[in-house]
């Protein structure tokens, strides 16, 4: 078994199903040794997660949020390349619903941050963007992006 498939299994990770795209996008793009995952929503296995933090939902649940964006990334991801063992994380770029006085969307991001150090170990550590939006499709509380090398 595949070193980051045997991880999973460790940590009782089961992947979704690699969404397919909402609008007219593909869901990923691979250039070179690159590969750029479009952003995943908020979605688990209740269905989507929608709120916006800092107005009735706390920085917990918006990393819970950011997390199953996370496990969305790798199932494109692995869609994409097959072998989650060939793949090291370069960057996330996430996009936190947020009220205007919000200030905690690293902390929310985190969720999905810290999801990807556990699962890739030091390929999993990342540079990293994470932003207020004032709403995001379907009324989502985190959509989150990434880029990935290829080995």
């Amino acid at each position: 078994m595949a070193k980051i498939e045997a991880r999973l299994e460790e940590l009782g990770i089961h992947l979704p199903d690699a969404p397919a795209p909402a609008a007219n996008y593909v869901p990923f793009v691979r250039t070179g040794n690159q590969l750029f995952v479009s952003g995943q929503i908020s979605n688990g296995p209740e269905g989507l997660i929608r709120g916006k933090l800092g107005d009735g939902m706390d920085v917990e649940e918006g990393a819970m949020a950011a997390r199953f964006c996370g496990l969305a990334l790798i199932a494109q991801a692995k869609a994409a390349i097959g072998d989650l063992d060939k793949l090291r994380v370069v960057k996330l770029v996430g996009f936190v619903n947020s009220t205007a006085d919000f200030t905690d969307q690293p902390k929310v991001v985190n969720g999905c941050s810290d999801l990807m150090v556990e699962v890739f170990g030091d390929a999993g550590r990342h540079a990293r963007s994470a932003v207020s939006a004032a709403s995001l499709p379907m009324g989502v509380a985190v959509e989150i992006e990434a880029i990935f090398e290829v080995a």
